[in-house]
């Protein structure tokens, strides 16, 4: 009895969700590609306020403001076209996969970028270590001096050719 009251449960729940109708594309729909930068950038700059709220507030910077005027489409636009694409689960699945990969790529970028960053910064602690004066280091300096002078001028010795010395 149990399994046959389940049963027409399920079945009530499915059958009154056949009825349900998706909204019509609205004006202005902001295409695929747009919406993908358009929550990219949101996501990127709520990241920021989250990670630093009061220096946010202190520039004046308003997150959706900024984005609506960078992408010239307004408040309204955007509300509709997020209504639309999420009544379209797959197409808004899709939109998000491509949102999560850019910002993937954007996090291996900028830690490329930070990595590199620190290495110079090592680099520039370690010259501010040694010292300038060091003889070692003048001897080396000088030795390396001297290599680029001896490679420079056997860079202008022209080399014998068979015919020059054919000819002697």
């Amino acid at each position: 009895m149990k399994k046959l009251a389940a049963f027409f449960g399920i079945l009530i729940l499915f059958s009154g969700c056949q009825g349900i109708q998706k909204s019509d594309e609205p004006e202005g729909l902001i295409p695929e590609d747009k919406m993908v930068e358009v929550l990219t950038d949101i996501s990127l700059l709520q990241g920021a306020r989250s990670y630093n709220k009061d220096l946010m507030n202190q520039k004046g910077i308003n997150v959706e403001k900024y984005v609506f005027e960078k992408y010239d489409i307004d408040s309204l636009q955007y509300i509709r076209s997020n209504r639309y694409y999420s009544e379209n689960y797959k197409e808004y699945e899709d939109i998000y996969s491509k949102v999560k990969v850019r910002l993937e790529s954007l996090k291996v970028e900028y830690d490329s970028i930070r990595e590199q960053e620190e290495k110079r910064q090592d680099s520039l602690r370690a010259l501010d270590k040694k010292d300038t004066l060091d003889p070692d280091r003048l001897r080396d300096l000088r030795d390396s001096l001297k290599l680029k002078r001896i490679k420079r001028r056997d860079s202008l010795i022209k080399p014998i050719s068979k015919i020059d010395t054919l000819a002697r």
